[in-house]
């Protein structure tokens, strides 16, 4: 007998008797027993092919909402709250987790870099949470926030026309002559030589393996921006000293331990 495993299960009783038709008896995953139809001998079935749903998720065995059909990158069927049932918001949440991935995958690397050069002695920097109250001597504090507001305004409003009508920011004259330059590929992944010096990923549509490696580093960086975040708060120290100060007694400094000695 065949036994498929997948949303439902179905035996196929394959009969060792010549003459005799395959009796099918299918059950749900509710069902605790066997079904087998009573003409069908089990001892003497010629095979058992067992196959497992071939699409992982984010919990073995769970069926995945139907609107999550594993086509997205990073689609593991994980949707508790239902925010992806309407088609439109789908898109704009697949676009916005995917912007918020690559801000956290800059912020860790940033915090931990001048962190580590803070540590060594090798620069005189700030500690991650008090870089935005240090005072520049090229300009103040006020103007570097208004360009800073008009930079990334800018960026983000070509992002979201981009995204409401696909192509129209590639198009001649959309952007001081620099069209060619980011070669915008599809929305949410530009291009060019600006924004793909390196050439990878040309053919985006079909660029599934680096899709999913992007989101898979930048969902990891946004646990660990949270992370560091709750780090901070708690130690008042950067992620390097930490780090440290755990490794110089690793059995006796660990996260327990830390909130214990905070919360008393």
């Amino acid at each position: 007998m065949d036994i498929a495993v997948g949303r439902t299960f179905q035996i196929l009783a394959h009969s060792p008797f010549p003459g005799n038709s395959i009796n099918r008896v299918a059950f749900s995953r509710s069902n605790s027993k066997w079904l087998v139809n009573k003409n069908s001998t089990l001892h003497r079935h010629r095979v058992v092919v067992v196959r497992a749903q071939d699409r992982p998720t984010w919990l073995p065995g769970l069926d995945p909402p139907s609107y999550l059909d594993g086509t997205l990158a990073g689609d593991y069927g994980f949707d508790p709250l239902g925010l992806g049932e309407d088609p439109e918001s789908l898109k704009w949440y697949v676009q916005a987790e995917l912007v918020h991935a690559r801000f956290a995958m800059a912020g860790v690397a940033g915090i931990l870099v001048t962190d580590l050069l803070r540590v060594t002695g090798i620069s005189n920097l700030p500690v991650w949470y008090e870089a935005g109250a240090t005072k520049f001597g090229f300009a103040n504090t006020t103007t570097l926030f208004i360009v800073q507001l008009l930079l990334m305004g800018f960026v983000e409003t070509k992002r979201y026309m981009d995204f409401r009508s696909p192509g129209s920011q590639a198009k001649e004259g959309s952007f001081f002559g620099l069209e060619a330059a980011l070669e915008g590929l599809e929305p949410g992944y530009p291009g060019g030589p600006l924004l793909n010096p390196l050439g990878l990923a040309k053919d985006i549509k079909n660029a599934h393996e680096w899709k999913l490696k992007e989101i898979k580093n930048g969902r990891l960086a946004m646990v660990a921006m949270l992370g560091i975040f709750v780090q901070a708060n708690v130690t008042h120290v950067g992620p390097i000293d930490n780090l440290i100060h755990h490794l110089s007694n690793p059995w006796h400094t660990t996260i327990i331990q830390t909130l214990v000695k905070s919360s008393s």
